[in-house]
């Protein structure tokens, strides 16, 4: 099971701020079962770090690249890594 434990890290471009983004990716990240946290950036982007089966990351990966209703989302990048265990829920920061 450990081998199929991931880390992603994505940051979201577009219209991505003032639009409940935060709020929505924590609602999927607890929907899916995943821990980690989302944020806006002073960019105007907004950064997600998830961990859990990478199955499930991926399903949390097609939804940003959706986002809620009122987004735009034009870019999202994606970074892998190992899972480090380190979050105990999904928060919003």
């Amino acid at each position: 099971m450990a081998a199929l434990l991931k880390q992603l890290r994505m940051v979201v471009s577009g219209r991505v701020q003032g639009v409940g983004f935060r709020f929505t990716a924590r609602d999927e990240a607890h929907g899916l079962g995943l821990k980690g946290w989302v944020r806006n950036r002073p960019s105007g982007e907004v950064e997600i770090v998830a961990e859990g089966r990478e199955d499930v990351l991926k399903m949390l990966a097609a939804w940003a690249h959706l986002g809620p209703p009122a987004a735009h989302v034009s870019r999202v990048h994606e970074e892998w890594s190992e899972y480090t265990g380190q979050f105990a829920d999904f928060r919003i920061r």
